[in-house]
């Protein structure tokens, strides 16, 4: 879960490699997956898709116990927003969404009113931004 990631377990993100144009998503899912190397596209297990996922610098050391290493990865399932406008999560976001606009390298992220599902806020209606709900 998004909330459960501490700033120490991303501290060594050099890039994010997006698989979609985010700027269509009003939240993505994140994940810390242990994985075998610091780049590369990560094998994907999960129903849905990915959607992005990050590189590691050099300096990332992997776990001593699993010899892996920890790596955010953005996903999507079929019940998202972005397939079914109108269902589950209409006005809500799932525990581990953040808004795809929020994240930066080393900073986990956090909700939205867009990513929540909610009115527009007086400055995205200055900027002439809407939901797409």
């Amino acid at each position: 879960m998004s909330s459960l990631i501490s700033a120490d377990e991303i501290r060594h993100e050099a890039e994010f490699v997006w698989l979609e144009n985010i700027d269509d998503l009003d939240y993505v899912r994140q994940s810390l997956d242990r994985l075998t190397a610091r780049k590369g596209r990560p094998a994907y297990h999960r129903a849905g898709r990915m959607v992005g996922y990050a590189i590691l610098s050099p300096t990332a050391k992997p776990s001593r116990a699993s010899d892996t290493f920890r790596r955010r990865v953005f996903w999507l399932l079929p019940h998202d927003r972005d397939t079914e406008p109108g269902g589950l999560y209409a006005r809500s976001a799932p525990v581990e969404a953040v808004d795809p606009r929020t994240l930066q390298l080393g900073v986990k992220g956090y909700k939205t009113e867009r990513s929540e599902g909610g009115p527009p806020s007086t400055a995205m209606q200055e900027l002439g931004l809407s939901l797409p709900l």
